[in-house]
């Protein structure tokens, strides 16, 4: 009997089949736009390493999230920029802080809106660090419970707020379990916690501290952070955020972890974000503005990576843009 060869091309030969074949498809519900909203501004400043993105004032906040939201975008990430820092972070739980007005805000307008509130000190430390810092000698050391504290905190103060969900970004130990005890002994039982689970020390943030005037004023992140090198570790980073009680995981940075990704996905099963961070916004911006790649064709691809290594929901710059894309049937 002759054997004929299969022909994989044959199921490539149009648009319609590759389309009828194709195994992972992009979903508009998949994706958070993360957003900066700043106490300092007036009006929309644009962030210059961040093409497209803005810092926010309060009282213009909603008419972007409004239109993106009647576009398809369902969720939100939010940043805040505080007018004053100092060395407690006290803008991060004031009950007046910026993020806690902008959920107030959105919660009002669009209240089907999922609203997610990034939970770290950074952005509020006169220093930069995302928690309470004593210098010992010529160094400084990261006080891990008292910071802590702090996070629970404000995480407590979003919740009563209005946020769906409390993501905390900070890498200190133990704080997903402070911060469920915390917000069940409120009666915030219903808040989701999202833990950035994963969360390394990358060169690849260096946009996001200027749109979130984070920069660490001296020393790095490097002693909270993840080293790089680690995938078992970061396994068993995220396996203590889901016995502290976290629902949601994270990995950040995106393109140069998806191993990390895909290990966390298999390995734990439960609901698993990439973050598409700041610098890898940044870089095909600015290669796109150069006429070297095709935006959409290479932001679509990059998309598609993250769902093939399991992401199931997508922190990216591009969300507004992505559901537009996708509505019109653009791949």
């Amino acid at each position: 009997m002759l054997t004929l060869p299969r022909r994989p091309r044959r199921l490539r030969a149009s648009p319609a089949l590759r389309d009828l074949v194709r195994e992972i498809r992009l979903d508009p519900a998949d994706y958070v736009w993360p957003l900066f909203v700043s106490e300092k501004v007036t009006a929309p400043n644009p962030v210059p390493s961040m093409p497209g993105v803005n810092q926010w004032p309060l009282d213009q906040l909603l008419d972007p999230v409004r239109q993106a939201h009647a576009d398809g975008v369902r969720s939100v990430l939010l940043f805040g920029i505080p007018a004053h820092k100092d060395e407690a972070a006290s803008g991060a739980y004031a009950e007046d802080g910026i993020v806690q007005q902008a959920v107030r805000l959105l919660k009002k307008a669009l209240p089907d809106l999922v609203i997610i509130t990034d939970v770290c000190l950074c952005e509020y430390m006169s220093h930069g660090h995302c928690g309470i810092t004593r210098q010992v000698g010529d160094h400084y050391k990261i006080e891990n419970d008292a910071s802590v504290e702090l996070l629970a905190r404000t995480a407590l103060s979003h919740a009563k707020a209005g946020a769906d969900i409390v993501a905390p970004s900070d890498m200190m130990d133990g704080r997903i379990g402070a911060l469920r005890a915390a917000l069940d002994q409120a009666g915030q039982s219903d808040t989701i916690l999202m833990s950035y689970a994963a969360k390394f020390a990358s060169a690849f943030y260096g946009p996001f501290r200027d749109a979130g005037e984070s920069a660490p004023q001296f020393g790095d992140r490097r002693t909270y952070q993840m080293d790089a090198g680690n995938l078992q570790e970061a396994l068993r980073e995220v396996e203590l955020d889901v016995e502290e009680g976290a629902d949601l995981v994270m990995v950040k940075p995106g393109l140069a972890y998806l191993d990390i990704l895909r290990a966390v996905k298999e390995t734990f099963g439960l609901p698993t974000a990439i973050y598409n961070v700041s610098g890898e916004y940044a870089m095909v911006k600015a290669a796109a503005q150069n006429g070297w790649l095709d935006e959409q064709t290479v932001v679509m691809e990059t998309m598609t990576a993250f769902k093939r290594a399991g992401a199931d929901l997508v922190l990216t710059y591009w969300a507004h843009d992505l559901v537009r894309w996708l509505n019109k049937g653009t791949l």
